[in-house]
């Protein structure tokens, strides 16, 4: 078995040990983020962030405003008044004119703390970055730390817990690897019945829109829902922040893998569910595909070289270390990679394959089941319907997760 980084040779990727000091000389010079975090939208992010402006801006802090948006509220615009606002920039797009946050012009400025709302925003074509969250990095790059707002449906490992939960696909998302980022992240909760006046009073959209919300994403379970969501988000922040470990760490306590394929149509959600095991468990994660010498580059066709690509881009965002094994036996490279690197719990997309192969339980996901002894395996299985639960949990030690209905675990080696 061979590995390596991505496609990089072995000798191109730096120590463990390099990594960590150039991680932290970078976050050095790097500004701060903080993020008030919220179940949905009219909970009141945008109005706490510009208290705190005010509050900064009274004990003499150069803080402005980036980009607000108020929706239209009058409080909320009422918070705006006695803040500098670095002027937006104009995209002329389709005869329209929109406005988005200047981020040359705020590095320009150079103030301690600029205000960055609605960090999930897609950006108007001709934008320098596709979305306002790579603003944002921007920004902290600069050395300017940055106040910034962000709903949790818009949290990509979450995109699909957000979808069976409430009927809604969310389609602009923010990685997770950003929300880790974060030096701080301040949950901004309101009770569902609080939220449902709020917007029956016209205070969180118009009319036409409240009424369409009440009817759809704003109901009562949903809300309830993203605010439980929301709430796991900051604890397991305030856990990252107040016990952080090294790799060596990681390394007593188990770390976790995902097996990626060229073949399965789930991995995206295969992704996600990966990155929530490893947030819940505060532990360094890999996505690992192993290359057969039958998907050798010179051998596989443009689209599963695509596939794979996408794969590993977005398992980044998310925050794995994606890694690629040569190996003739997937099930062999799988077990080879987890002993060398401390792996604890295995994630694997469940077989779409049928026939004999099936039947005689040979399947890559069947056979590490019966040979990953030692190891907790746990299989993801086709989208369940809305709101059931399949889930058969056989670990001893697995963590509750609020995307469980997806997944069979199963101890490794008691099939």
């Amino acid at each position: 078995m061979s590995e390596r980084a991505d496609d990089d040779p072995p000798d191109a990727a730096p120590s463990a040990r390099s990594r960590r000091y150039l991680d932290a000389a970078r976050r050095a010079r790097e500004g701060r983020l903080k993020i008030y975090l919220g179940p949905a939208a009219g909970v009141g992010k945008t109005y706490r962030m510009l208290q705190e402006a005010h509050e900064l801006k009274r004990r003499g802090v150069d803080v402005v405003i980036g980009y607000v948006e108020t929706h239209a509220r009058a409080e909320t615009e009422a918070l705006v008044h006695g803040l500098e606002q670095v002027p937006l920039r104009t995209i002329h797009y389709r005869g329209l004119d929109l406005r988005e946050l200047d981020v040359d012009a705020v590095v320009k400025r150079a103030p301690k703390v600029v205000l960055v709302d609605e960090l999930a925003h897609t950006n108007a074509p001709g934008s320098a970055r596709r979305r306002r969250f790579e603003d944002a990095l921007a920004l902290l790059r600069a050395g300017i730390d940055v106040i910034g707002a962000l709903n949790v449906q818009h949290l990509e490992s979450l995109n699909d817990v957000v979808h069976r939960a409430t009927g809604t696909r969310v389609r602009e998302t923010v990685p997770d690897s950003f929300l880790k980022r974060a030096d701080e992240i301040v949950d901004v909760d309101l009770p569902p019945a609080d939220l449902l006046a709020r917007l029956r009073a016209g205070k969180v959209y118009d009319r036409e829109r409240a009424t369409w919300a009440l009817a759809n994403f704003f109901k009562p379970e949903n809300l309830t829902v993203l605010r439980e969501l929301a709430l796991r988000e900051v604890a397991e922040s305030l856990e990252r922040s107040a016990a952080p470990r090294s790799r060596e760490a990681d390394t007593a306590v188990g770390r976790l893998m995902v097996c990626l394929s060229s073949r399965s149509p789930r991995t995206r959600q295969l992704l996600r569910h990966a990155s929530r095991m490893a947030g819940r468990l505060n532990t360094h994660w890999f996505a690992v595909y192993v290359r057969t010498p039958s998907e050798a580059p010179d051998r596989i066709d443009a689209t599963t070289r695509r596939i794979v690509a996408d794969a590993a881009d977005l398992a980044r965002e998310l925050g794995a270390e994606v890694m690629v094994v040569e190996s003739p036996d997937p099930v062999a490279g799988i077990l080879d990679f987890a002993a060398s690197h401390g792996v604890r719990d295995i994630v694997i997309g469940a077989s779409s394959a049928s026939g004999w192969r099936a039947w005689l339980r040979r399947t890559v996901p069947e056979r590490l089941v019966r040979e990953a002894a030692g190891y907790d395996v746990h299989i993801l299985g086709a989208d369940e319907p809305r709101r059931t639960s399949t889930s058969t949990d056989l670990t001893a030690h697995s963590p509750p997760s609020g995307d469980s209905n997806e997944s069979l675990h199963a101890r490794g080696g008691r099939a």
